[in-house]
């Protein structure tokens, strides 16, 4: 059992707010899932810039940035308790092959001119309060609290997994055709960092994505493609789609307003949100793609 939030907003009159909604929505699921929490929050497009999430694990900010400046120069980097936003105009292929290759205390968790990614293990709400959530502005985000049944309790084994520019996704459920998957895909050129199923649907919708799919086919796609109980929350620059699998024993429920679109496993997790009484409140048909 894991807890699994979003919210879009609509318009711009709480961009400002976006952060202490998503804090309270994983708050409120910390119940579903105890073990690690993680969240996506994505701002207006940079067009200049690419921004690189990193959790820097053991290493250091100081030896990360003499490391890093070895190899590129003009970044900045702002600090997020373990992890750091890193903003430069040097394209990813090259980034995330130095960090792979020359600075593997660090991991990269996403990258692109819109996302940023914060994930660790522990209690949601102290995770929420470590990465100060609510400070945080955007137009959209998801997160995920987990409960561990497959693989370990880490950093690595945290949602949301980025497995392109810009891409996200947080997963409630289980895969049982993972492993094939992930050959079929490894086959392809995609990598995989963790043993994790939820990585392995990443990494699907990315290669599908790259393949020229939409992100809408893509999902309705899987239907087919993936086995198991799931419901989904893929997030893009342009926002974020949600799916259940067509028998949908994974919980969700959505409520939309003329603001914002929230969606989260339990209500409870949207209770706190502005005119939420007021909303249109309904539970996603399964094997439907829903998008904003």
């Amino acid at each position: 059992m894991c807890g699994i939030v979003g919210i879009y907003l609509k318009t711009k009159k709480y961009e400002k707010s976006l952060g202490k909604f998503l804090s309270g929505m994983l708050d409120n699921m910390a119940t579903r899932g105890p073990d690690s929490a993680g969240f996506a929050i994505y701002t207006k497009e940079n067009k200049n810039n690419f921004k690189y999430s990193i959790c820097l694990n053991n290493f250091s900010e100081q030896d990360f940035k003499k490391k890093i400046s070895k190899y590129f120069k003009k970044i900045k980097i702002i600090k997020y308790s373990d992890h750091v936003i890193m903003e430069m105009k040097d394209e990813p292929n090259e980034v995330i092959k130095v960090i792979n290759e020359k600075i593997k205390e660090v991991a990269i968790v996403g990258y692109g001119k819109s996302i940023n990614i914060f994930k660790q293990t522990g209690n949601p709400k102290d995770v929420v309060k470590k990465f100060k959530l609510s400070s945080f502005s955007g137009t959209h985000g998801i997160g995920h609290t987990r409960m561990a049944t497959e693989s370990a309790i880490t950093t690595e084994g945290s949602h949301p997994y980025s497995t392109a520019e810009d891409e996200c996704l947080v997963h409630n459920g289980s895969l049982s055709n993972h492993n094939n998957v992930r050959r079929d895909l490894i086959k392809k050129g995609q990598e995989f960092k963790s043993e994790n199923d939820t990585e392995v649907a990443a990494g699907y919708i990315s290669n599908k994505i790259s393949e020229g799919n939409n992100l809408k086919n893509t999902l309705t796609s899987s239907l087919k493609n993936l086995d198991g109980f799931y419901t989904f929350i893929a997030g893009t620059k342009d926002g974020f789609a949600l799916l259940r699998d067509e028998i949908a024993c994974k919980p969700a429920v959505v409520a939309e307003t003329k603001d914002y679109v929230a969606v989260a496993s339990e209500f409870q997790a949207m209770a706190h949100l502005p005119n939420v009484n007021s909303a249109k409140i309904f539970e996603p048909k399964p094997g439907v793609v829903y998008n904003w």
